[in-house]
């Protein structure tokens, strides 16, 4: 296995380990609101640092962009962290929340690593060399038509409020022609969801480097597409449709209609 895969695992399982200690006193962490409907707690800022540090005692020069500190160093390799995906979820005790991080090189995305510790299900991934949950080998799901896929979704919310007209135009359609609509609330576990075959598709508005670096590869080393709504490039942020090659597919041309032009 990769050195660096071996240290976003061991910060992953850490922060992983934050968490779940988070968890015992809920009622008394400290919540600072960084915007509406968007959470940070201690323990958010807690399991970052564990992961930061875990990173740098290995790997001092990399650099960092992580949801709570920012941006921080200069390198050709960026540590993109997500420490808790899923906080809200986190802070009523819903059991769907995650950790992402991913190893960038050059603006590539080469490594990932989403961990769930509630479940202790840990998904890698190496450009190149597959994609696995738990060491073992895994890959999107053999549907190839949206009448039988279960698709899952991120409602629109922050500065994204503004698009919720289209984005109930676009859940429609995709209710209408699928098995079913999921939004559990973590968008890199969802993301990992469609790379190991449990989810068929996924689409969202509005997402961030830190939400879907670790999970877009994933995806690809797992044999799924991942691109904008209009089927473009997707360049870890912004908006982003995934699924099984013909699912995605169907997916964009189901949302077409409905996409502003400005979310092209």
């Amino acid at each position: 296995m990769q050195p660096l895969l071996n240290i976003a695992i061991r910060a992953a399982r850490r922060a992983g380990e934050v968490i779940i200690r988070g968890m015992n006193h809920l009622h008394r962490l400290e919540i600072r609101h960084k915007g509406q409907n968007d959470f940070v707690t201690e323990i958010d800022m807690a399991a970052e640092r564990e992961i930061i540090e875990t990173v740098r005692r290995s790997y001092p020069e990399h650099a960092f962009l992580a949801e709570e500190s920012g941006q921080t160093g200069d390198s050709e390799f960026v540590w993109i962290i997500d420490p808790l995906d899923g906080t809200t979820n986190f802070l009523h005790g819903f059991p769907q929340f995650a950790v992402s991080i991913a190893v960038q090189r050059r603006g590539r995305i080469e490594h990932g690593v989403v961990y769930d510790p509630l479940r202790q299900e840990l998904f890698t991934a190496s450009r190149g060399a597959g994609a696995q949950l738990d060491g073992r080998r895994i890959r999107v799901s053999g549907h190839t038509s949206l009448d039988r896929a279960l698709i899952g979704t991120g409602f629109p919310y922050r500065s994204n409020i503004r698009y919720l007209d289209a984005y109930l135009a676009m859940m429609k359609v995709v209710m209408q022609e699928t098995a079913g609509i999921r939004r559990p609330g973590a968008a890199a576990l969802d993301l990992a969801y469609v790379a190991a075959g449990r989810l068929d598709g996924f689409w969202e508005i509005g997402l961030s480097p830190w939400d879907t670096a670790a999970g877009t590869l994933l995806i690809t080393e797992a044999g799924g597409m991942v691109g904008t709504l209009s089927g473009g490039e997707y360049r870890q942020a912004g908006h982003i449709v995934a699924g099984t090659p013909k699912v995605y597919a169907e997916l964009i041309a189901a949302l077409a209609p409905h996409v502003p032009e400005e979310l092209r």
